[in-house]
């Protein structure tokens, strides 16, 4: 390797990392996920264009599931458990029976359409069978859903991937067919592979909020980095024990956002990094993988599998579960259609190429192109059908972001809020926030001069807010200070208690 060859690979990554940053906007423009930029810039820059290189099918199914632990991280550490608690046993319902049914019914279409053996085709099942929560909610941060239809999305997206995982893991096996009973044999496992992982998750999740909250660490950069660190731990320690490491770093998350932990806005800002940075990395990588010269004959057969997922396996797998939870047709119409696919299917197709089973290279290509055609499909007309189905509530205020950093001596903590615009704390006064005696404004910055405000001060937008509280009470200012920067001075009378809500 000569001198200047690792230099021209960091210049080539930061600008990749930079041109993936640049087509977030572009892709939120046009209401797109950004994962079919991310994968056009791996082909433009792989071998049938620019000339990259890339067939090394089983680096990409480690750095692939690397990235998706991270992404995994992110998406149970943003989760608001108050918002999700009520949607748990629906989506653990559609994420586990529903996977299998669509495994099921898109196995049996492969056999019929594609003239695949049973093993092949439920593979394929099992592989398109995980939704993708990145390409869901890129699409929908525009609107304003029900609460119970965006907890349902998040949390399916969530927990399906674990149980895709296992099916196709098993299925890629060189002896799944050799037992009497596989099915039994597979529920068996997967119910085994479940179970620890949600306990191992959950504990590892509960000990790091316990240290992060009792440890001084010497910087403020530490505490994101170390719950990030045990969100992966979780994935670590289950998967050691052959169990679901997807569904313990998703839970690890969990616990750890819930919890009160110190520098909580800035851990979250953290993860998002990381986490935008691992899909730009991945899809990046699955784009260099593909062959686009051999994408043509994968075309047909990649439409009508999507065809069969998108109108008759995902619909019958939600009317299955969802049904059994009374939930209204309009909403199931929408779970239907909102189950885009990302980047778990591509990242499972690898498994099996990695397998050297000898249809895994066209299974591969057919996720391909069924991912990218059907994100566009679905991807722009969600916001169409979200308002056909009239589910789009009405908009509601911007919400604060309230930051926390801990007093120990003093077994206090210290509150930073802005105060965004569309806010109610605008022309709140001090006195009418109703904060207990155990907490007080100490200090407002407005346009870049501070001064120590009264009970007379009145808040305008833009104001920066320092509130010192007694530890036991911070969680009551802080839904305090959301109710009113939701309803206003008259929050209580309106019945707003500040409870949290979803993304």
């Amino acid at each position: 390797m000569s001198g200047s060859e690792p230099e021209v690979a960091l210049l080539v990554g930061a600008v990749v990392v930079l041109t993936g940053a640049l087509a977030v906007r572009l892709a939120h423009r046009f209401g797109l996920p950004s994962l079919l930029l991310y994968l056009g810039i791996g082909v433009l820059l792989g071998e049938d264009v620019i000339g990259l290189h890339f067939d090394d099918a089983d680096l990409a199914r480690l750095l692939g599931l690397w990235a998706l632990v991270l992404i995994l991280a992110e998406g149970g550490l943003t989760t608001r458990w108050s918002v999700v608690r009520g949607a748990v046993p629906l989506a653990a319902v559609v994420s586990t029976l529903g996977v299998a049914i669509s495994t099921g019914i898109v196995g049996t279409l492969a056999v019929l359409f594609l003239d695949l053996n049973w093993r092949t085709g439920l593979l394929l099942g099992a592989v398109v069978s995980s939704t993708d929560a990145a390409a869901v909610f890129a699409t929908l941060r525009r609107l304003s859903l029900g609460r119970r239809l965006i907890a349902t999305l998040e949390l399916e997206s969530g927990f399906n991937d674990a149980p895709a995982v296992i099916f196709v893991v098993v299925l890629s096996g060189t002896t799944v067919f050799d037992s009497a009973a596989p099915v039994l044999h597979t529920a068996g496992l997967a119910a085994y592979e479940l179970a620890v992982g949600a306990l191992v998750g959950s504990t590892t999740g509960w000990l790091g909020a316990q240290m992060l909250k009792r440890v001084a660490l010497p910087a403020a950069g530490l505490y994101p980095l170390s719950a990030i660190a045990f969100t992966v731990a979780g994935y670590a320690v289950a998967t050691l024990a052959h169990a679901s490491g997807f569904l313990a770093v998703y839970l690890a998350g969990l616990v750890l956002g819930n919890s009160r932990l110190p520098h909580r806005q800035a851990t979250l800002g953290f993860a998002e990094a990381m986490a935008w940075l691992a899909q730009i990395g991945l899809f990046v990588l699955l784009g260099l993988l593909a062959t686009p010269h051999r994408l043509g004959g994968a075309v047909l057969p990649a439409l009508v599998i999507g065809l069969g997922l998108l109108l008759l396996a995902r619909p019958l797998s939600i009317m299955c579960t969802a049904g059994l939870f009374r939930m209204p047709w309009r909403e199931q119409a929408f779970l239907s259609w909102a189950g885009l696919r990302g980047a778990v299917p591509i990242v499972l197709a690898t498994i099996p190429v990695s397998a050297g089973l000898p249809d895994g290279t066209r299974l591969f290509d057919i996720v391909f192109v069924l991912v990218v055609v059907f994100t566009i499909v679905q991807g722009w007309s969600l916001p169409l059908v979200a308002r056909g189905l009239r589910l789009v509530q009405g908009g509601q205020p911007t919400e604060i972001d309230v930051e926390s950093a801990p007093l120990e001596e003093l077994s206090a903590d210290l509150l930073h809020l802005e105060i965004p615009a569309g806010s109610r704390l605008h022309g709140v006064y001090v006195d009418e926030l109703r904060l207990p005696p155990e907490a007080a404004v100490s200090l407002l910055v407005r346009d870049g001069r501070a001064v120590v405000p009264g009970s007379s001060t009145r808040l305008v937008q833009g104001d920066r807010i320092l509130v010192v509280v007694s530890a036991q009470y911070r969680d009551a200012v802080e839904r305090r200070l959301l109710a009113v920067s939701r309803r206003g001075r008259l929050a209580r009378w309106y019945g707003e208690t500040g409870e949290p809500r979803g993304h």
